[in-house]
Formats: structure tokens, sequence, C-alpha cells
């Protein structure tokens, strides 16, 4: 697998080629249509199984009391939401996402839950973090690196936010090991998933753009060179059911 040419006038939107500067609008299409549906599109896209992948994702990640956190593509708060639990009173999540729909339904959900202190809401381009030099105990990012325009830009503004000490973690749908399951996964992503966004969301589109971007991503040698590339030191994954999807870290000397 292949990434594209950050310097280059095109990238991938799912299997197609868009102008660079096209994808960004794409991708804010996807997910505006998709925001109200997002638990579910969760749910079709990994078999149910990705509240255990972000449970196992928090709870790993080294974030204690007092910490300041980074959120990336926080969406509807899943991730910030658990990180929360455990930064306590005296800690804070900034969750940041570039689709404001996403924003919404995630800011309404946990006043819901009355959680609001220590909660931060910005909408941003993780290209660009509106964020001084050292600001983050922790930054994180939970199913949205793909879609980043430009990932290794946006591995960089992860790496300079970070306090010295600090950690990345990248959690993403990455490439499936076993070779016997690999034709199972393609035709649930490629023939299935679609069909059941149609049914259930009314968009079969959206879910289609998604199970191609999952294939255009990175695997996962390829984005620890990346993090590597970024400034990362101690750069490691692991593969969590079988390769569907891994937890990439890096931490900032």
């Amino acid at each position: 697998m292949t990434t594209n040419d950050p310097a280059g006038d095109t990238t991938h939107f799912g299997f197609r080629d868009v102008p660079r500067a096209q994808k960004q609008k794409l991708v804010g299409e996807v997910f505006t249509s998709v925001a109200q549906k997002y638990d579910l599109m969760n749910d079709l896209m990994s078999l149910g199984i990705h509240r255990v992948w972000k449970r196992y994702f928090v709870a790993t990640s080294g974030v204690k009391r007092g910490d300041r956190v980074l959120d990336l593509a926080g969406g509807t708060g899943d991730i910030a939401a658990l990180l929360h639990e455990r930064v306590g009173e005296t800690g804070s999540v900034v969750v940041g996402d570039i689709n404001a729909g996403m924003l919404t339904v995630g800011r309404d959900r946990m006043t819901d839950r009355g959680l609001v202190r220590g909660l931060d809401w910005t909408q941003l381009n993780a290209e660009a973090l509106p964020f001084p030099d050292a600001s983050f105990d922790l930054v994180t990012i939970a199913f949205g690196l793909r879609n980043v325009t430009d990932k290794q830009r946006a591995l960089a503004e992860m790496h300079r936010v970070l306090k010295i000490g600090g950690w990345a973690l990248v959690l993403e749908f990455s490439q499936v090991k076993p070779a016997w399951f690999r034709p199972v996964y393609d035709f649930h992503s490629f023939k299935v998933l679609p069909r059941l966004g149609r049914l259930f969301a009314g968009d079969a589109d959206s879910y289609q753009y998604l199970a191609e971007s999952i294939r255009k991503h990175p695997p996962q040698d390829e984005l620890r060179r990346m993090m590597e590339t970024a400034g990362f030191a101690r750069c490691e994954y692991r593969n969590l059911s079988g390769g569907i999807c891994a937890i990439h870290s890096g931490y900032r000397v």
C-alpha cells in the first residue's frame, strides 16, 4: 500500500483520486451525513467491538489524574468521556474535531450525561493545531487519522503540542493480518457495509467511502515510520483483533 505525495496536487478520497483542496470538504460531507449515526457507523464497521477497543485504548494510555489531554477527531466524545474519568477534576480534556456537526452531537451527548466541567470543545484542523508548543501531556486520535489529508503534517503537529515526556496515541483501522480472514473482512466491508448503511442510515455512499478509506490508510509498519519521521521516539504498535485495528504510540523526547 502506498500513500500520496504530500506535495502533489491530488490525494485519495477512498479509491478515487481528488484534488487535495477538495478532500477536506468531501470528508466533511461524509461526517456531517453520519454524525447522528456515529455509534451505528462504528458498530457496523467494527462488528460491534469498537467499544471494547476504545476502553482498552484509554485503559492502556498511561493517562493520569491532573493530565491535560487533546483528543483529536474527538467527534461524539466517546474517547473524551473515558479520558475524563481518568484525568479527574484536576485534569482537562480538549476535544478537537474539524466537523462542527460531530462536535455538536458530542457536546450535547456529554451534557446529557452531566459531563461539562473539564471538557472543552474546539473546531480545528489536525494539520494546523491552534495551541502553543508543549501544551499537552497526551494527544489521542481514534478512527480519525485516515481521514486527514496530510497525515504526516498532522503527526508533526501532534508532536509539536506535546510536552517533553508526553505520548501520542493513534487508534485506527489497519491491515488485517490473518490471510484466511481477509476475504471475509473484504466481503463485509464492500458488500455488506454499504447495504447496511443504506438500510439503517439511508446513506450507502458514505459507508462505501469509509470502507475504502481503511484500505488506503498506511499499514502498521508504514505508520510507525511516519511517526518516527514526525519526531517521535520509541514508536511501536499493538494489533487488536488480528489487525482489524491497531494502536500506535510515540513518545516526545
